[in-house]
Protein backbone atom coordinates (compact mmCIF):
# COMPACT_ATOMS: atom_id res chain seq x y z
CA UNK A 1 0.00 0.00 0.00
CA UNK A 2 1.28 3.45 -0.76
CA UNK A 3 1.86 5.58 1.88
CA UNK A 4 -0.97 8.51 1.69
CA UNK A 5 0.98 11.88 0.51
CA UNK A 6 -1.48 13.92 3.08
CA UNK A 7 -3.09 12.75 6.40
CA UNK A 8 -5.69 14.35 8.81
CA UNK A 9 -6.25 12.86 11.73
CA UNK A 10 -9.00 13.50 13.79
CA UNK A 11 -8.60 17.67 12.73
CA UNK A 12 -11.06 20.09 14.63
CA UNK A 13 -11.16 23.65 14.00
CA UNK A 14 -13.05 26.12 15.90
CA UNK A 15 -13.30 29.75 15.41
CA UNK A 16 -14.49 31.28 19.20
CA UNK A 17 -17.36 29.06 19.89
CA UNK A 18 -18.12 28.08 16.13
CA UNK A 19 -16.89 24.47 15.65
CA UNK A 20 -16.24 24.43 11.71
CA UNK A 21 -14.36 20.87 11.81
CA UNK A 22 -15.61 18.48 14.26
CA UNK A 23 -12.84 15.28 13.70
CA UNK A 24 -11.91 15.40 10.33
CA UNK A 25 -10.06 11.69 9.03
CA UNK A 26 -9.06 11.85 5.23
CA UNK A 27 -6.24 10.14 3.80
CA UNK A 28 -5.21 11.86 0.10
CA UNK A 29 -2.80 8.91 -1.57
CA UNK A 30 0.13 10.86 -4.40
CA UNK A 31 -1.59 11.68 -7.78
CA UNK A 32 -4.95 11.00 -5.87
CA UNK A 33 -7.52 13.67 -7.28
CA UNK A 34 -9.67 14.87 -4.50
CA UNK A 35 -13.24 16.90 -4.71
CA UNK A 36 -14.51 18.44 -1.78
CA UNK A 37 -18.30 19.83 -2.14
CA UNK A 38 -21.34 21.23 0.24
CA UNK A 39 -23.06 23.97 1.24
CA UNK A 40 -21.65 27.53 2.14
CA UNK A 41 -20.39 27.07 6.25
CA UNK A 42 -20.01 23.34 5.84
CA UNK A 43 -15.72 23.58 6.67
CA UNK A 44 -14.92 22.70 2.26
CA UNK A 45 -12.36 25.76 2.57
CA UNK A 46 -11.40 25.47 6.37
CA UNK A 47 -9.95 21.80 5.31
CA UNK A 48 -7.66 23.38 2.77
CA UNK A 49 -6.56 26.05 4.72
CA UNK A 50 -5.09 24.13 7.24
CA UNK A 51 -3.04 22.21 4.75
CA UNK A 52 -1.63 25.95 3.43
CA UNK A 53 -0.68 26.71 6.96
CA UNK A 54 -3.22 29.74 6.76
CA UNK A 55 -5.55 28.83 9.79
CA UNK A 56 -4.01 26.50 12.55
CA UNK A 57 -5.55 23.53 13.70
CA UNK A 58 -7.47 23.73 16.91
CA UNK A 59 -7.10 19.75 17.73
CA UNK A 60 -5.33 17.14 15.65
CA UNK A 61 -2.78 16.20 13.48
CA UNK A 62 -1.87 16.67 9.68
CA UNK A 63 1.30 14.74 8.30
CA UNK A 64 2.58 15.70 4.83
CA UNK A 65 4.76 12.99 3.07
CA UNK A 66 5.26 11.81 6.27
CA UNK A 67 6.04 14.90 8.35
CA UNK A 68 3.56 16.74 10.88
CA UNK A 69 2.89 19.77 9.38
CA UNK A 70 1.65 21.51 12.97
CA UNK A 71 4.05 19.53 15.43
CA UNK A 72 7.54 19.14 15.32
CA UNK A 73 10.19 17.02 18.14
CA UNK A 74 12.58 19.39 20.10
CA UNK A 75 14.34 17.36 22.94
CA UNK A 76 12.34 14.06 22.37
CA UNK A 77 8.91 15.87 22.88
CA UNK A 78 6.80 16.93 20.13
CA UNK A 79 5.85 21.00 20.55
CA UNK A 80 3.98 23.51 18.21
CA UNK A 81 6.03 23.74 15.15
CA UNK A 82 8.18 27.01 14.21
CA UNK A 83 8.19 28.91 11.32
CA UNK A 84 10.67 27.49 9.74
CA UNK A 85 9.22 23.90 10.11
CA UNK A 86 5.93 24.77 8.86
CA UNK A 87 7.71 26.47 5.73
CA UNK A 88 9.98 23.41 4.97
CA UNK A 89 6.36 21.19 5.52
CA UNK A 90 4.60 23.49 3.23
CA UNK A 91 7.49 23.40 0.25
CA UNK A 92 5.59 20.70 -1.42
CA UNK A 93 2.15 22.20 -1.32
CA UNK A 94 0.94 24.68 -3.48
CA UNK A 95 -2.53 26.67 -3.82
CA UNK A 96 -4.64 28.61 -6.04
CA UNK A 97 -7.04 30.65 -4.65
CA UNK A 98 -10.26 32.48 -5.59
CA UNK A 99 -9.39 35.85 -6.31
CA UNK A 100 -6.10 35.31 -8.07
CA UNK A 101 -3.81 37.25 -5.31
CA UNK A 102 -1.45 37.89 -8.24
CA UNK A 103 1.28 41.29 -7.32
CA UNK A 104 0.04 44.32 -9.55
CA UNK A 105 3.48 46.09 -9.96
CA UNK A 106 5.18 42.78 -11.80
CA UNK A 107 4.39 41.37 -15.21
CA UNK A 108 2.93 37.62 -15.16
CA UNK A 109 6.36 36.12 -15.95
CA UNK A 110 7.97 37.90 -12.75
CA UNK A 111 4.60 37.35 -10.93
CA UNK A 112 5.96 33.46 -11.47
CA UNK A 113 9.02 33.66 -11.05
CA UNK A 114 9.36 35.40 -7.91
CA UNK A 115 8.78 32.71 -5.65
CA UNK A 116 11.24 30.42 -7.85
CA UNK A 117 13.84 32.97 -6.92
CA UNK A 118 13.13 34.23 -3.49
CA UNK A 119 11.70 30.69 -1.79
CA UNK A 120 13.54 27.82 -3.93
CA UNK A 121 16.50 29.89 -4.29
CA UNK A 122 16.62 29.02 -7.90
CA UNK A 123 19.10 31.41 -10.59
CA UNK A 124 17.24 33.83 -12.31
CA UNK A 125 17.92 32.69 -15.72
CA UNK A 126 16.57 29.10 -15.04
CA UNK A 127 13.36 30.69 -12.38
CA UNK A 128 12.90 33.07 -16.13
CA UNK A 129 12.65 29.71 -18.61
CA UNK A 130 10.90 27.53 -15.97
CA UNK A 131 7.96 30.30 -15.16
CA UNK A 132 8.47 30.80 -19.43
CA UNK A 133 7.47 27.20 -20.31
CA UNK A 134 4.54 27.00 -17.46
CA UNK A 135 3.17 30.29 -18.74
CA UNK A 136 2.98 28.24 -22.36
CA UNK A 137 1.31 25.63 -20.70
CA UNK A 138 -1.74 27.44 -19.80
CA UNK A 139 -1.70 29.16 -22.85
CA UNK A 140 -0.39 32.59 -22.06
CA UNK A 141 2.82 32.04 -24.18
CA UNK A 142 2.46 35.20 -26.03
CA UNK A 143 1.90 37.86 -22.80
CA UNK A 144 4.50 37.51 -20.60
CA UNK A 145 5.45 41.36 -20.28
CA UNK A 146 2.02 42.53 -19.52
CA UNK A 147 0.62 43.15 -16.04
CA UNK A 148 -2.21 41.38 -14.52
CA UNK A 149 -4.47 44.04 -14.85
CA UNK A 150 -4.53 43.83 -18.40
CA UNK A 151 -5.46 40.80 -18.52
CA UNK A 152 -9.04 38.91 -18.43
CA UNK A 153 -10.32 37.33 -15.01
CA UNK A 154 -9.58 34.00 -16.53
CA UNK A 155 -6.36 34.51 -17.81
CA UNK A 156 -5.28 36.29 -14.41
CA UNK A 157 -6.91 32.72 -12.64
CA UNK A 158 -4.77 30.62 -15.13
CA UNK A 159 -1.71 32.50 -13.94
CA UNK A 160 -2.37 32.27 -10.75
CA UNK A 161 -2.32 28.63 -11.86
CA UNK A 162 0.95 28.79 -13.68
CA UNK A 163 2.45 30.65 -10.36
CA UNK A 164 1.38 27.39 -8.18
CA UNK A 165 2.77 25.08 -10.51
CA UNK A 166 6.10 26.59 -11.39
CA UNK A 167 7.33 25.73 -7.68
CA UNK A 168 6.56 22.06 -9.16
CA UNK A 169 4.16 20.86 -5.44
CA UNK A 170 3.54 17.25 -4.74
CA UNK A 171 -0.14 18.82 -3.76
CA UNK A 172 -2.22 20.88 -5.11
CA UNK A 173 -4.73 23.38 -3.57
CA UNK A 174 -7.72 24.28 -5.47
CA UNK A 175 -10.49 26.63 -3.87
CA UNK A 176 -13.62 27.84 -5.53
CA UNK A 177 -11.25 29.25 -8.24
CA UNK A 178 -13.60 29.74 -10.49
CA UNK A 179 -16.55 31.11 -8.60
CA UNK A 180 -15.05 35.04 -9.22
CA UNK A 181 -15.01 34.57 -12.64
CA UNK A 182 -17.54 35.88 -14.86
CA UNK A 183 -19.09 32.59 -16.69
CA UNK A 184 -18.47 32.85 -20.14
CA UNK A 185 -14.34 32.23 -18.71
CA UNK A 186 -14.96 29.21 -16.29
CA UNK A 187 -14.59 26.78 -19.05
CA UNK A 188 -11.02 28.24 -20.12
CA UNK A 189 -10.22 27.86 -16.33
CA UNK A 190 -11.54 24.50 -15.58
CA UNK A 191 -9.63 23.04 -19.23
CA UNK A 192 -6.29 23.77 -17.56
CA UNK A 193 -7.10 22.22 -14.40
CA UNK A 194 -8.28 19.14 -16.56
CA UNK A 195 -4.69 18.84 -18.52
CA UNK A 196 -2.90 19.23 -15.33
CA UNK A 197 -4.80 16.58 -13.66
CA UNK A 198 -4.19 14.38 -16.90
CA UNK A 199 -0.52 14.45 -16.28
CA UNK A 200 -1.32 12.50 -13.11
CA UNK A 201 1.62 13.73 -11.30
CA UNK A 202 0.62 15.79 -8.14
CA UNK A 203 -2.39 14.97 -5.96
CA UNK A 204 -4.96 17.38 -6.00
CA UNK A 205 -7.93 19.02 -3.81
CA UNK A 206 -10.45 20.63 -5.30
CA UNK A 207 -12.99 22.63 -3.61
CA UNK A 208 -15.66 23.34 -6.11
CA UNK A 209 -19.51 23.52 -6.97
CA UNK A 210 -18.71 22.38 -10.41
CA UNK A 211 -20.45 19.05 -10.25
CA UNK A 212 -19.98 18.39 -13.93
CA UNK A 213 -16.40 18.70 -13.90
CA UNK A 214 -15.73 16.80 -10.12
CA UNK A 215 -17.95 13.65 -11.95
CA UNK A 216 -15.26 13.94 -14.65
CA UNK A 217 -11.79 14.74 -12.97
CA UNK A 218 -11.58 13.68 -9.07
CA UNK A 219 -10.76 10.13 -8.05
CA UNK A 220 -12.85 10.53 -4.85
CA UNK A 221 -15.66 12.86 -3.95
CA UNK A 222 -15.72 14.31 -0.18
CA UNK A 223 -19.35 15.48 0.54
CA UNK A 224 -18.95 18.26 3.89
CA UNK A 225 -21.66 18.83 5.37
CA UNK A 226 -22.21 20.84 8.99
CA UNK A 227 -18.13 20.25 9.64
CA UNK A 228 -18.06 16.26 9.14
CA UNK A 229 -16.98 14.08 5.84
CA UNK A 230 -20.94 13.20 5.65
CA UNK A 231 -20.27 11.23 2.40
CA UNK A 232 -17.01 9.82 0.23
CA UNK A 233 -16.55 7.73 -2.75
CA UNK A 234 -16.05 7.81 -6.21
CA UNK A 235 -18.05 10.63 -8.32
CA UNK A 236 -20.55 8.30 -9.66
CA UNK A 237 -21.10 6.93 -6.12
CA UNK A 238 -21.31 10.65 -4.29
CA UNK A 239 -22.52 12.55 -7.54
CA UNK A 240 -24.27 10.30 -9.97
CA UNK A 241 -26.11 7.99 -7.22
CA UNK A 242 -26.09 9.80 -3.70
CA UNK A 243 -27.23 7.98 -1.16
CA UNK A 244 -27.36 10.50 2.21
CA UNK A 245 -30.47 12.59 1.77
CA UNK A 246 -28.32 16.10 2.86
CA UNK A 247 -26.14 15.29 -0.25
CA UNK A 248 -29.19 14.30 -2.59
CA UNK A 249 -31.05 18.12 -1.54
CA UNK A 250 -27.41 19.74 -1.96
CA UNK A 251 -27.49 18.80 -5.52
CA UNK A 252 -30.97 18.74 -6.64
CA UNK A 253 -29.95 22.49 -6.47
CA UNK A 254 -27.49 21.81 -9.64
CA UNK A 255 -30.09 19.79 -11.36
CA UNK A 256 -32.55 22.31 -11.65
Amino acid sequence: MTEPIVRYQNIQKSFGDVEVLKGIDLDIKPAEKVAVIGPSGSGKTTIIRLLMTLEEPTSGDIIVDGKNLWKMEKNGKMVQANEKHLSSVRSDIGMVFQHFNLFPHMTILENCMTALVNVKKIDKQEAKQRSAEMLEKVGLGEKLEMYPSQLSGGQKQRVAMARALVMRPKVMLFDEVTSALDPELVGEVLEVIRDIAKEGEMAMVLVTHEMDFALDIADKVLFLDNGVIAEQGTPQEVIANPENERLQNFLQRFNN
